[in-house]
């Protein structure tokens, strides 16, 4: 049996999703993600939420108004065009929000039951998004919602509420 290349693959999965094609769209992609890479660098560490919006923005990341994005959030490499986040919005420190998932390299397990997911991620006006918690591809917040510290958030949080745990559950209304 011949061995496929799992990156080739992962690459010519990204070369499909952007639309590029031949040695033409490679150079292309690839200066793509130098650019995402370059802004994500810029934004990751800095102590200015200003700062940090602007970087993302020029990612193609969708911010609102007034959000502050703390540093050392990771907001998708591969996918920034997918984040929407909406207007007074705060995301603490360590938060990873992931548009897309491409659970394995390994190609048995990846051309079965797991395969790539790529879905958009909508955080709502007036969420908070604590410290240290994870966002899946295809999750929205709701509006006025509170993500606690640590959480996986892996379904949709209604709005209006909070949510805590791994995987996220709801635990209380915001009246």
């Amino acid at each position: 049996m011949d061995e496929i290349d799992v990156f080739k693959q992962n690459e010519a999965e990204l070369m499909e999703y952007y639309q590029l094609e031949g040695i033409f769209g490679k150079i292309m992609f690839k200066f793509k993600m130098l650019k995402y890479w370059l802004c994500h660098s810029l934004a990751y560490s800095s102590p200015s939420s200003n700062f940090v919006v602007k970087m993302q923005r020029a990612r193609g990341v969708k911010i609102g108004k007034n959000c502050h994005i703390s540093p050392y959030v990771l907001i998708d490499l591969v996918y920034p065009k997918l984040i929407e986040i909406g207007n007074n919005v705060t995301i603490g420190s360590n938060v990873m929000i992931f548009a897309h998932v491409n659970p394995t390299a390994n190609l048995l397990l990846k051309k079965s039951k797991y395969p790539r997911k790529i879905a958009k991620v909508k955080i709502n006006d007036g969420a908070v998004i604590n410290p240290g918690a994870i966002l899946t591809a295809g999750v929205s917040i709701g509006k006025n919602s509170i993500v606690s510290i640590g959480c996986g958030v892996f379904e949709d949080v209604p709005e209006s509420c909070v949510v805590l745990g791994n995987p996220a559950r709801v635990v209380k209304k915001i009246e």
